[in-house]
C-alpha cells in the first residue's frame, strides 16, 4: 500500500516509525563505545582494533549511500528496508558468536550496507510524502530526533556492559532491529512518488551535477567536519574515562549521555533561532567553539579531571550540534526532485568524511590526558571553521549574484 493514499491515523503511525527508525545508526554506532576497553581485553587485541570496528562501520555506511539512493528510488523504499532489518538482526546475533575481531569487523561493513539502506529510505521519506512547509517543519527534526541515538546508545551500553557483557549490546540491536521489523510489515508502506528506472548514465550526470553546485559540496564537508568534533571523545574518550580517571564503563555511558544532550541542545538551538541571519549565526557559533577550545587547551595544561574535560566537551558538542543541524536542513532541501539520490550522497561523504576524521584522530598518537582531548578537538574544528568560511563566503557571492539580476532593467 502507498501511504500517500493511506489513511490520516495510518500515516502518522508510520511517521512515528519512521521516527523511530532514525536513530538506528546512532544507536549501531554509539551503544558499544562504553564497551571498547572491555572488548580490547576480552579479544586481547589493541584498542586501535576496536576503534578500527567502528571505522569500518562508517566508512561501509558511508560508500554505500553512494549507491543505494539511486537503487533506493528504482525499487522504492520499503522492500530494501524490510531486508536490511533482517539482515542487521542476523548480523548483531553473529557478533555475539564470534571472538575475532577481523570477523566482527567484517559484520561491522554488512551493518554499515544494511543501515544505509535503511537511512537513505528514512531520510527521503519526509521529501516523499510530505509538501514544501510540512517537509520542512518535519525535517528540522530529523537531526533532534536522530540524536537520540547517540544520547540514549551509550548510556544503555554502559548499563548492559557492566551487568551483561559487551556482546548484549549487540543482542539489544538485535531486538532493535525485530521490533521496528515488525512494526514496518504492520503499519509500513511505500511512499515513492515516482520510481525512476536505474540508468548508470543518469545517475552518473546527477552526481556529477551535484558534485558541481559548491553550496551542497560545501554543506557535506561541514556537516563531516562537524560531527567528527562528537568523533573525538567517541573515539578516545572510553579509553581515557576508564584507564586514565579510572571510572567504569557505566560512567562511560554517563558522559556519552550528557555528550549526547549538547548534541540534542545544539539542534534543539538552531530550529529556535531558525528566523535569524544564516551566515551571521553561522560565524557567531563557529568563533565561540574556536574560543571555548583555546580556554580549553590553556586550563587543561593545569588541570586533568573528568568533569574539566566533559565540562568543555558539552559546549563544544552544542555548538556543532547547531552547525550541522543548519547545514542538514539547506542541504536537504538543494535536489528535491531527486531526493534519494541527493540524501545518498550526501549521507554517504558525510561518513566518509567522519571515518577519515575518526582515522586521523585514533593515527594521531596516544590519548591519555584532558590536553591530549583538547588538542584533538582543536585538530578537528579548525578545518571545520575553515569549511564555514568559505561555505558562508559563496553564499554571500550567490546573494549578491541574485540582488544584481534583480536590479537589471
Amino acid at each position: 500500500m502507498h501511504l500517500r493514499e493511506a489513511s490520516a491515523s495510518r500515516k502518522k503511525i508510520a511517521t512515528i516509525i519512521t521516527f523511530l527508525s532514525i536513530p538506528l545508526s546512532g544507536f549501531m554506532t554509539d551503544i558499544y563505545l562504553p564497551s571498547f576497553p572491555s572488548m580490547a581485553r576480552n579479544l586481547d587485541v589493541s584498542e586501535q582494533s576496536i576503534q578500527f570496528t567502528l571505522t569500518c562501520f562508517f566508512l561501509s555506511y558511508g560508500f554505500a549511500q553512494l549507491f543505494v539512493g539511486p537503487v533506493a528510488d528504482s525499487i522504492g523504499r520499503r522492500k530494501p528496508v524490510m531486508i536490511s532489518l533482517v539482515i542487521l538482526l542476523l548480523s548483531s546475533l553473529a557478533v555475539t558468536f564470534t571472538h575475532e575481531v577481523a570477523v566482527i569487523s567484517l559484520l561491522r561493513i554488512v551493518q554499515g550496507i544494511a543501515t544505509a539502506f535503511i537511512v537513505v529510505a528514512k531520510r527521503a521519506y519526509f521529501v516523499d510524502l510530505y509538501d514544501d512547509k510540512e517537509r520542512k517543519h518535519y525535517l528540522s527534526f530529523f537531526t533532534i530526533v536522530w540524536s537520540c541515538g547517540p544520547i540514549i546508545a551509550p548510556f544503555l551500553g554502559g548499563f548492559l556492559e557492566e551487568q551483561f557483557g559487551w556482546q548484549s549490546n549487540f543482542y539489544f540491536l538485535a531486538i532493535y532491529a525485530a521490533i521496528l521489523f515488525g512494526a514496518e510489515l504492520v503499519f509500513g508502506g511505500e511512499t515513492i512518488r515516482n520510481y525512476k528506472k536505474f540508468n548508470l548514465k543518469k545517475t552518473s550526470l546527477l552526481y556529477m551535477a551535484m558534485l558541481k553546485n559548491p553550496g551542497f559540496i560545501l554543506g557535506i564537508l561541514v556537516l563531516g567536519f562537524a560531527y567528527s568534533v562528537v568523533m573525538v571523545f567517541n573515539i578516545a574518550g572510553p579509553f581515557v574515562v576508564e584507564h586514565h580517571f579510572n571510572y567504569s564503563p557505566v560512567i562511560i555511558g554517563y558522559c556519552t549521555l550528557v555528550l549526547g544532550l549538547s548534541w540534542m541542545i545544539g539542534g534543539i538551538l538552531s530550529k529556535k533561532f531558525t528566523p535569524a541571519a544564516f551566515a551571521k549565526k553561522i560565524r557567531l557559533v563557529s568563533l565561540i567553539q574556536l574560543v571555548i577550545i583555546g580556554v580549553f587547551i590553556a586550563l587543561a595544561g593545569f588541570v586533568d579531571n573528568l568533569v574539566l574535560l566533559i565540562g568543555f566537551a558539552f559546549f563544544i558538542h552544542i555548538c556543532s550540534g547547531f552547525l550541522f543541524t543548519n547545514y542538514f536542513t539547506q542541504n536537504m532541501i538543494f535536489f528535491p526532485g531527486n531526493a534519494g539520490i541527493a540524501g545518498g550522497l550526501m549521507g554517504g561523504l558525510l561518513y566518509i568524511i567522519t571515518s577519515i576524521g575518526s582515522f586521523a584522530i585514533s593515527a594521531s598518537g596516544e590519548i591519555n590526558t584532558t590536553f591530549d582531548m583538547s588538542l584533538r578537538y582543536l585538530m578537528i574544528a579548525v578545518p571545520l571553521a575553515a569549511v564555514l568560511y568559505f561555505s558562508l563566503r559563496y553564499f554571500k557571492k550567490r546573494e549578491l549574484r541574485k540582488h544584481s539580476l534583480k536590479i537589471q532593467p
